[in-house]
């Protein structure tokens, strides 16, 4: 009996932290779909001048891309930009045209590699161990190098990416409308409008009112997926990496899967390959067995820009699902594009296993690749070109 007392009672805090657990991730959820709301609501207050203003500072492709690079290595979160694209995109007064937006998501997917470059660096005091993170850790930059190389300038020539994920999101546009009908549309409605409503009763112009409603739903994006990521990494990173162990002697399919499972359990892919790196560094797993998984988590981090997309609403909701699409094109086209053909596949993990060479020779180099690549060269460009 007292066997049996026992079981009840270790059952009832486990259903009860599962709940909790489960209403929380729900509201952070929430909370980023609102700032998602907000964000295009602010837009839509501004006058004309700022909006123009937005519009010619991104029309040079490149300015974007290193406006991707540099958002996202400064918040160390690609899914915090591209959410915030996609409620650009999609803002009433279409501050951001899809044609334009395209070069900072292929930026936000190189500035997400940052992150488990940095997590390399805490090995730097073993030199066995160093070089393998050290690779594991930029072989997922030189893969989006690479694919931004080739993909950037076939979409400026071509437009194929936008022309695809354009027709994709007609097709698409009925299930969407879908959505916006859905009582989704009223509660986020419901969220963002207090946040509008002070606005306009605290301050005095409507530029002013919508650059406070722009800033606020920029805070609740990075708020709520923040603390989303946080949140899930407490809960699930115990059988994460129970999971990894067993899957990652498997087969390439098998490894980009489990990255891309991963990578929409956790919310974000810097996680993912992060928890790559000790691995690697211990020497149980190999920067070919680690590729693939980097390419999943690449995948699945486009989940976050299509759950944004559910937000929008309005004449431009359209093009924020078409923008999030091209995410999702683009990293799948680049792995279709390097991955399965051995001579294409070994170009970036060769670059990478060269720079964990140099980075294992001299530290210092190891850290400027980090700061001057991520941070000074986008900054520098972003200031020359402003």
């Amino acid at each position: 009996m007292a066997t049996h007392t026992g079981v009840i009672n270790h059952g009832a805090p486990d259903v009860a932290g599962v709940l909790r657990r489960t209403a929380t991730v729900v509201f952070l959820l929430f909370v980023f779909l609102v700032g998602v709301r907000a964000l295009g609501d602010g837009f839509k207050l501004l006058g004309a001048g700022v909006l123009e203003s937005f519009f010619l500072a991104t029309a040079n492709p490149f300015v974007g891309l290193m406006v991707g690079i540099l958002a996202t290595t400064l918040v160390q979160s690609s899914s915090v930009t591209t959410s915030m694209v996609v409620g650009l995109v999609a803002a009433p007064e279409n501050p951001l045209p899809v044609v334009n937006a395209i070069p900072m998501i292929m930026g936000a997917n190189i500035g997400t590699t940052v992150t488990n470059t940095i997590v390399s660096l805490a090995h730097i005091g073993n030199k066995r161990e160093f070089k393998r993170a050290y690779a594991v850790a930029t072989c997922h930059d030189f893969f989006n190098f690479t694919a931004v190389a080739v993909l950037l300038p076939l979409e400026l020539a071509t437009g194929v990416f936008s022309k695809v994920a354009g027709g994709l999101a007609t097709f698409l546009g009925g299930a969407g409308g879908v959505a916006f009908d859905s009582p989704l549309k009223s509660l986020l409605k419901a969220g963002a409008g207090p946040i509008t409503s002070t606005a306009k009763g605290l301050m005095g112009t409507p530029a002013t009112q919508g650059a406070f409603v722009v800033v606020c739903g920029g805070a609740l994006i990075l708020f709520g997926l923040l603390f989303l990521v946080k949140t899930l990494r407490a809960t699930l990173i115990s059988t994460v990496e129970d999971r990894m162990e067993q899957f990652l002697g498997g087969s390439g399919v098998a490894a980009m899967a489990l990255g891309v499972v991963v990578t929409v359990m956790v919310q974000s892919s810097s996680i993912t390959t992060s928890l790559l790196v000790p691995f690697a560094a211990a020497g149980l797993l190999t920067l070919r067995q680690a590729f693939p998984v980097t390419l999943g988590a690449n995948i699945g981090t486009t989940v976050t820009a299509l759950m944004a997309s559910l937000a929008v609403t309005g004449v431009n909701a359209q093009a924020g699902i078409t923008i999030a699409l091209v995410h999702l094109l683009f990293n799948l086209t680049g792995t279709a594009m390097i991955y399965p053909a051995s001579a294409v596949r070994a170009i970036p993990l060769r670059l990478a296993e060269r720079l964990a060479g140099v980075a294992v020779r001299s530290k210092s180099m190891a850290i400027a690749y980090v700061v001057v690549m991520f941070y000074g060269i986008p900054a520098l460009f972003a200031f020359l070109t402003r």
